[in-house]
């Protein structure tokens, strides 16, 4: 998309070189054109200083803006790739852009190979990590896509029409159309072309003849454009350039930015147009979105203490009041440029970004609003492409919306295409995994059938439990990047137990097996430590607390003693020999009061099931009694508990 809507935050490049006469002129002409954002001016200025076969690192990167920041990314990478090879260290955020340029064009290897050098420049830049992460971007993007169906709309023109919103059953997008007029009255030195205004029109395949502005209240001779509306279609929010009253206001560097305003449909028939009260003449806040209850309002901005180049920001509405602008966090918020929002009836936002990885420019992202996990996801082609794919809305009862692209093939530079939902393929906005596996004897490899398994968390917290197959298999469903373990038993075998974290990765499906011993009945005098396997439970030094490793263990003893549910255990508690005997004694005591303690309450088995004794330091299994110097691993391993049946 080829607007200052895209809110890029520019860096004035003083170009000093040492050149003639007639080159200096040229250049300070191009400088001049570039800093008042005429790249097509500035860009055939610079080609001219060229192909004169002056170079420099300034020169080439200006070059490659001028064709970045009007979404040719073919040229760009071109002449990024010519600046790459000319200094040995460009600029980090100029390897981003050349990355961003290569990924448009297709060139993903070279890309990726791109970013890599650009991981091991930029430090802490989190657009970095977000393309060297666990997450494979482009498999993921490959699961997500498939989801939409293009259909093309007839209103498109040979300009740029972008920005589609929904209006009390009729549509509206921006469009620098010329209305069958021969040449525009205004040109914008960005690009050279109209400025933009807003039209409505009865459907999509109405034709392009059947598009009318709004009123003069709504346009102007400046930019409008991205409007939403409230469902009565009284009140509508938009983006203008800084035009008030008539009076077009500039920065403290002589650049208008874009602010947003409200339109409420008075009585007479017109549209009465006011600023929102965090506009600023600084910076710029444009693109609005209404929550479903339409008591937020959603927009994009450079303002001072955002993460990037523009970032996602959200206010409360309150009759004609508003509440603080918040930013929407650093999930959705990048160091580039988050922007164009929408919020769908199902509480999804949509939003464009070139900071999460994505095909190439501008890609659509969608994530949940007001959940916990808060992860977001490129909604996958055909909607996106390698091209600047934005501003994306959709009814989610009827699956149809609309979007914009610059893509190849297009009637204009930026055309609207509208979609319809694949019927049962939802778009997926969190992330799930599966595990699955196989409940097996560990010794024979035969299939145990009607095994209990246990899903749960490092706590030993059940999340859900299962009765396997007759032919030994289970399955959980898991969310991305979470500890689990999954424990395995069933009458007359020991138990399996396997922990595991699981990926950011998107319906990625884990494999496993659990093993189980086969036991004979338990009889009296058996150790539990012996038929369960258990790992030893250990105390840590003069402390009687129960440990999260030996919670793990205490579990299989509580799962035991229910599937006995007449077996009685004597637990034995033991300390090192350090301190004195007296004090060794009333630690052991303490650990077996808490040991039995979390058997009864946490696992619910009765008391009178039970007993047990502190031992200190009396029953050593080893040689490190008092005076003898041993090291911390032998001193734990008399830091102990035994459970022995007695009944």
């Amino acid at each position: 998309m080829k607007y200052i809507l895209k809110l890029t935050c520019l860096i004035g490049l003083m170009l000093t070189f040492s050149v003639g006469t007639a080159q200096k002129k040229k250049l300070d002409k191009a400088n001049e054109d570039f800093d008042n954002f005429a790249y097509v001016d500035a860009r055939d200025a610079y080609l001219k200083v060229a192909e004169d076969g002056f170079m420099s690192e300034e020169l080439l990167m200006r070059l490659g803006d001028s064709y970045y920041f009007t979404a040719d990314y073919v040229n760009a990478s071109k002449w990024y790739g010519s600046l790459y090879e000319f200094t040995d260290t460009p600029r980090p955020d100029y390897m981003y852009r050349y990355a961003q340029s290569l990924k448009s064009s297709g060139q993903y290897k070279a890309s990726d190979k791109i970013m890599e050098k650009f991981n091991q420049s930029s430090g802490a830049d989190s657009r970095a990590s977000l393309f060297v992460n666990e997450r494979n971007y482009l498999n993921e993007i490959e699961a997500q896509s498939g989801r939409f169906e293009l259909k093309p709309v007839s209103f498109n023109s040979k300009l740029s029409d972008f920005a589609p919103a929904f209006y009390t059953g009729r549509l509206v997008f921006a469009s620098n159309r010329l209305n069958g007029k021969a040449t525009a009255k205004r040109i914008h030195e960005w690009n050279d072309q109209p400025f933009l205004d807003i039209y409505q029109i009865p459907s999509d395949d109405a034709g392009s003849e059947s598009a009318k502005k709004l009123n003069s209240r709504i346009n102007t001779k400046f930019h409008e454009s991205t409007a939403v509306f409230t469902k009565n279609g009284q009140t509508m929010y938009f983006t203008r350039n800084n035009y008030t009253d008539k009076k077009y206001r500039e920065d403290a560097d002589g650049t208008n930015k874009l602010k947003l305003y409200r339109g409420v449909f008075t009585e007479d028939g017109e549209w009465e147009v006011t600023e929102v009260p965090f506009n600023s003449d600084e910076y710029s806040v444009a693109h609005p979105a209404l929550s479903k209850d339409e008591k937020t309002l959603y927009f994009a901005s450079d303002m001072p203490g955002g993460k990037g180049m523009s970032d996602l920001y959200k206010v409360s509405l309150d009759g004609d009041g508003y509440g603080t602008p918040v930013s929407l966090g650093d999930k959705i918020n990048t160091e580039f440029r988050e922007t164009f929002p929408f919020i769908s009836e199902e509480n999804k936002l949509y939003f464009a970004s070139d900071g999460h990885p994505g095909l190439g420019g501008l890609d659509i992202f969608v994530t949940e609003l007001n959940t916990e996990n808060g992860e977001v996801f490129n909604i996958g082609k055909p909607v996106n492409s390698n091209k600047d794919d934005f501003t994306f809305i959709v009814n989610d009862t009827s699956g149809m919306g609309y979007f914009a692209s610059n893509r190849d093939g297009g009637m204009g530079d930026d055309d609207i295409y509208a979609f319809k939902k694949v019927e049962g393929v939802e778009i997926i906005s969190s992330c799930s995994q599966m595990v699955t596996g196989v409940v097996i004897d560990k010794n024979t490899k035969a299939i145990i059938p009607n095994a209990k398994v246990l899903l749960m968390d490092p706590s030993n917290k059940v999340l859900d439990q299962v009765i396997a197959g007759d032919d030994g298999t289970f399955s959980f469903p898991l969310e991305c990047s979470t500890a689990y373990c999954v424990r395995g038993s069933k009458i007359n075998y020991g138990f399996d137990e396997k922990c595991f974290t699981t990926t950011a990765e998107l319906e990625l499906e884990l494999d496993l097996s659990l093993q189980l011993e086969s036991l004979d009945a338990p009889k009296i005098g058996d150790d539990l430590n012996f038929i369960l396997d258990l790992l030893p439970i250990y105390f840590d030094l003069d402390k009687d607390f129960i440990r999260p490793d030996a919670q793990i263990e205490l579990q299989k003893v509580i799962a035991f003693m229910k599937r006995y549910p007449t077996v009685k255990i004597d637990v034995r508690s033991h300390t090192d020999s350090r301190n004195s005997h007296a004090y060794n004694a009333d630690l052991s005591s303490r650990r077996n009061t808490n040991t039995i303690e979390y058997i009864v309450v946490r696992g619910g088995i009765s008391r009178s099931r039970l007993t047990g004794r502190g031992y200190g330091e009396t029953q050593l299994t080893n040689h490190c009694s008092d005076g003898v110097k041993c090291d911390e691993g032998l001193h734990q391993l008399n830091r102990r508990s035994e459970f022995i049946i007695v009944e």
